[in-house]
C-alpha cells in the first residue's frame, strides 16, 4: 500500500526534540529520527514521487512554543500535509512547576487554537497528530516516572479529542510502545523514557507511513 501523498506536494513536521533530533545541527535538515526515516521509507517504497520534506522540530518545545512560531514555521510554508508531535514537555513542566506549568486544560486551549488557525488558512492541508508517549513501566508510587505515567492519560485525551474535532489522522504512539513493552524491555526502544533510539524512531516512522496511507 502506498501513501496518499502526491508527487510535488510538501510535508511539514513540527514538534519537540523527538521531531528535531539534530535537524538544526550536524543532522540537518531532517534530523536523524523518525522524520528522516519516514523520508527514507518514501524513497524506497515510492521512488516515483518527488516530495518536499520540512522538519521544524525544536528540542524542549511545548504547545505554547508551537503557537509562538506557527506562522513562520508552518503557515508560511503552505504544506499539503502537516504532522504535529507535542506534549511531553508540557506534561513535564506541569509536574516540575505546577504553578506555571501547562495544565491539560491550557494544553487543550493552545492546541485547539493552532488547529483552528491551520484549518482556517490552509483548508486543504491534511493533518496528522502524534500523541505524546513515555516508554516506562515504572510502578513505584513516589517516582517521577510513575507520576508522568499517571498524568499522561490527561494529555493523551486532549490530543485524541482534538483529532476527533478536526477530523485529523492520529497515531496513538503511547499505545504502540505499550504493546511492544509486553515483549521487550523499555531500553530496547529508549535509553530513557522520552528520547527513542533508532528502533523507537523506526516504530514512529512506520506508523507515520501507515497513517498517510489512510
Amino acid at each position: 500500500m502506498k501513501t496518499r501523498i502526491q508527487g510535488g506536494q510538501k510535508i511539514v513536521f513540527i514538534g519537540d526534540s523527538i521531531t528535531d533530533c539534530g535537524r538544526r545541527g550536524a543532522e540537518r535538515p531532517l534530523g536523524s529520527g523518525y522524520v528522516k526515516l519516514f523520508h527514507d521509507l518514501m524513497i524506497l517504497r515510492e521512488p516515483e514521487k518527488r516530495v518536499m520534506f520540512i522538519n521544524k522540530g525544536i528540542g524542549g518545545d511545548t504547545v505554547v512554543g508551537l503557537s509562538n512560531r506557527w506562522s513562520d514555521d508552518v503557515l508560511r510554508h503552505k504544506p499539503d500535509w502537516l504532522s504535529i508531535k507535542i506534549g511531553i514537555n508540557d506534561l513535564h513542566g506541569m509536574l516540575r512547576d505546577p504553578q506555571n506549568g501547562i495544565t491539560p486544560r491550557r494544553f487543550l486551549k493552545e492546541y485547539t487554537a493552532i488547529l483552528e488557525r491551520t484549518v482556517s488558512q490552509l483548508p486543504k492541508c491534511r493533518i496528522l497528530l502524534i500523541d505524546p508517549f513515555y516508554i516506562s513501566t515504572d510502578n513505584s508510587p513516589n517516582s517521577f516516572r510513575h507520576k508522568v505515567l499517571e498524568l499522561l492519560p490527561e494529555y493523551l485525551a486532549v490530543v485524541h479529542q482534538i483529532s476527533r474535532k478536526f477530523k485529523t489522522r492520529l497515531i496513538r504512539t503511547h499505545e504502540l510502545f505499550g504493546a511492544q513493552l509486553k515483549y521487550h524491555d523499555p531500553d530496547t526502544f529508549c535509553p530513557e523514557p522520552v528520547h527513542p533510539n533508532l528502533i523507537g524512531h523506526l516504530l514512529i516512522a512506520e506508523a507515520v507511513y501507515q497513517a498517510f496511507c489512510r
